[in-house]
């Protein structure tokens, strides 16, 4: 019954973007997937109430009621994904704690990777206290095809301790961004385009599965 938990600091990074489409290419899956959505602006929320799709949202904005809330969910939940907050906050820090697997988007830009730092480095203050949980993964998003700041950015993640950087990089793609205007997800929009960005999702989310497993 593995929490996964979607984590950064940095506003921008797109959590939301990757829990919602985590939690619809899960429930493409057959798995009975909740989103708990710690984040103030409630992105995934709205995005989840708009979509054909029925899958079950629930807000939390506040830290005990996180801590409280989450051990109830999974008796009736057997995947659960987080969507957290873009701040280190008492809520992130309630996040690292109850999870099975932190996820962590980021962008290729100088002040992104720092960001992510500071988002490791409390992900090993949890580990500490929880013996090696949550295992961390981290992975380059929204990056833009033909520059060398994509390789850059994975040279640096690679130097975090703690986490595993993940190969699979999403790319910048038109047909993520209007996947919430258009009230759907890639995995269930026609169109080339789509189908790469989908592609590129499926990899990213295999890869995260086969890290709860180490």
């Amino acid at each position: 019954m593995p929490i996964i938990a979607v984590i950064n600091q940095k506003g921008g990074a797109g959590k939301s973007t990757i829990a919602v489409h985590l939690a619809r290419w899960l429930s493409k899956k057959r798995k009975t997937v909740v989103v708990v959505d710690a984040d103030a602006q409630q992105s995934s929320s709205k995005w989840l109430a708009r979509i054909e799709h029925s899958i079950p949202c629930h807000i939390l904005q506040d830290s005990d009621a996180l801590l409280e809330d989450l051990p109830k969910l999974i008796e009736s939940y057997p995947w659960i994904v987080v969507d957290g907050p873009a701040a280190l906050s008492e809520m992130t820090r309630a996040i690292v704690l109850s999870a099975d697997l932190a996820l962590i988007p980021c962008q290729p830009t100088g002040v992104d990777l720092e960001s992510a730092s500071d988002t490791v480095r409390l992900i090993q203050q949890a580990q500490r206290i929880r013996k090696g949980e949550p295992k961390a993964l981290i992975f380059v998003n929204r990056a833009v095809k033909g520059t060398k700041l994509k390789d850059e950015a994975l040279e640096v993640l690679r130097m975090l301790p703690s986490v595993k950087v993940l190969d699979t990089v999403i790319h910048q793609r038109q047909a993520i961004a209007d996947c919430f205007g258009q009230n759907s997800t890639v995995f269930d929009l026609p169109g080339t385009s789509t189908g790469i960005a989908r592609r590129e999702l499926v990899e990213l989310f295999e890869q995260a599965v086969r890290g709860l497993d180490g």
